[in-house]
């Protein structure tokens, strides 16, 4: 990548910003400086200066072995600051606005804590659904949609999962479940993440509040998904013919009101 024929506002600061995409590019491999400069049709010396105020905020990394210059954490900490959970709701309210407006349902947001999952922030329809939800409730991720579609697209593989079918209502007391009531229902969840994997969303019937339906889809940044959100309506409407037609409402609303590096599978 070279330099634009169009100048930049500030050349010093275009530079480091030209040698921190590049950096990103190369990944952990990393470039020498002369790599670097080479790229980025730049002087050496040029490249090392901006170089030297990467390294000072921690932006760029110098590997004392082989002298390649690496992304620093500082920059890897900028999406991950940015896509916080004190973040999100903010940035996605409107999409979650838009969602319940379309389909006239409950609309969820949530992410993981350990077990559970916990939501973030929740959109009314116009009609009313009795459903006990509230931000900042804590769920267990795997009897919930939202858990679901979370725990599937974040790599949990079917040993990891006993962890979660022990936990119970948080503050509730320890599970009591057998060794081989404990092994049934490690593999009904294993089979629910692997169904929600092939289908793109997940889905939840009466597991968690009766009387009470859910499907969800999960929000992936680089492929793992950071949160997810869920659409829930009394059980009776969410027939398997509904479910894909609230799937299909989310894959064509969500995806253009997401912040950029959020994708849905």
């Amino acid at each position: 990548m070279t330099e634009t024929s169009s100048a930049s506002p500030v050349e010093s600061v275009d530079r480091a910003l030209l040698a921190l995409q590049a950096l990103a590019r190369a990944g952990s491999r990393g470039l020498t400086l002369a790599e670097l400069a080479s790229s980025l049709g730049l002087h050496k010396t040029t490249v090392h200066r901006a170089l030297q105020a990467l390294r000072y905020r921690g932006f760029a990394v110098q590997d004392a072995a082989s002298g390649h210059y690496v992304l620093g954490p500082s920059a890897t900490l900028l999406a991950d600051d940015f896509l916080s959970d004190e973040n999100l709701p903010l940035m996605l309210h409107p999409a979650l606005v838009a969602l319940s407006g379309d389909v006239d349902e409950l609309v969820h947001l949530g992410v993981l804590s350990g077990p559970h999952v916990v939501y973030l922030d929740k959109v009314e329809p116009a009609r009313p659904v009795r459903v006990w939800s509230a931000v900042g409730r804590r769920s267990p991720a795997v009897r919930t949609a939202l858990g679901r579609a979370l725990l599937a697209y974040r790599g949990a593989d079917r040993a990891a999962l006993a962890g979660y079918v022990r936990a119970g209502e948080e503050g509730a007391a320890p599970s009591t479940a057998t060794a081989t009531e404990e092994a049934a229902a490690v593999e009904s969840a294993w089979e629910a993440l692997e169904a929600a994997r092939a289908r793109g969303y997940a889905t939840e019937r009466e597991e968690n509040e009766p009387g009470i339906s859910c499907v969800a889809v999960p929000l992936l940044r680089s492929g793992s998904a950071i949160a997810a959100v869920s659409l829930t309506a009394p059980a009776e409407r969410m027939t398997t013919e509904r479910l894909e037609w609230l799937h299909g409402r989310m894959r064509a609303v969500l995806p253009q009101l997401l912040p950029a590096g959020l994708t849905l599978p």
